[in-house]
């Protein structure tokens, strides 16, 4: 498959409420780090086997709690342009994430929301 799902992010109303109950349901392992663009920290979702993801305080205030997918891309300004070109809408534009890549959100021409991912190069 050329562009598999990477992360799944919970945007959620409560923080702490969401990592009590995920971490007594799951065996994840969640660690919070500095975030200032997340409201001050960020959680990490280790799962283990599988494609991991984070949580963070929702930044639309009032709006419900959920998990936003994203799909690894190439060229995130490129797909992004695509997206836009093919009926969908820009919901955040191409932005840096703390040094480790680039994402974009879009929503698809039926309303669904999906992320977009592009990972920085790794030094060998």
């Amino acid at each position: 498959m050329g562009n598999p799902f990477v992360h799944v992010e919970l945007e959620t109303n409560d923080v702490a409420k969401a990592k009590s109950f995920y971490s007594k349901l799951f065996d994840w392992k969640l660690e919070d780090v500095p975030n200032a663009a997340a409201g001050g920290s960020y959680t990490m979702i280790s799962v283990g086997d599988g494609t991991g993801g984070g949580m963070m305080k929702n930044p639309m205030p009032g709006g419900q709690s959920f998990w936003l997918a994203y799909v690894l891309v190439d060229d995130i300004a490129a797909a992004t342009k695509k997206a836009k070109s093919l009926g969908g809408t820009v919901m955040k534009d191409v932005t840096e994430v703390m040094g480790m890549g680039w994402l974009s959100i879009i929503v698809d021409p039926t309303g669904a929301a999906l992320g977009l991912w592009k990972a920085k190069p790794r030094a060998k």
